[in-house]
């Protein structure tokens, strides 16, 4: 027997995809030019929501997967950990 997605539990996943996208952060190049940079919890947060801002990315350009205003490595030490950690880590692959 399969599983099947009832439309309930399609409509939630839809609904909380749609109020996640809404994390996507969106700065222009003139106006990151002016801002403070941003480190390494931004990097983390920016990083768990990847998945989210790049499918806003593919139908707005104005939206970025990646803050151009941050602060060097800290920034993407951040966005790495943020990304694994929507994987489990490394030790997902084990079971």
């Amino acid at each position: 027997m399969k599983n099947k997605l009832k439309p309930a539990h399609l409509a939630i996943l839809c609904i909380t995809l749609l109020a996640l996208s809404g994390c996507a952060d969106s700065v222009s190049l003139h106006k990151a030019a002016t801002m403070h940079p941003v480190g390494f919890w931004h990097g983390m947060w920016h990083g768990m929501i990847l998945p989210f801002a790049w499918v806003v990315s593919l139908f707005d350009s104005g939206v970025a997967i990646y803050a151009t205003y941050n602060n060097g490595g800290w920034y993407d030490f951040g966005f790495v950990l943020g990304v694994s950690a929507l994987g489990g880590g490394t030790t997902s692959g084990r079971r």
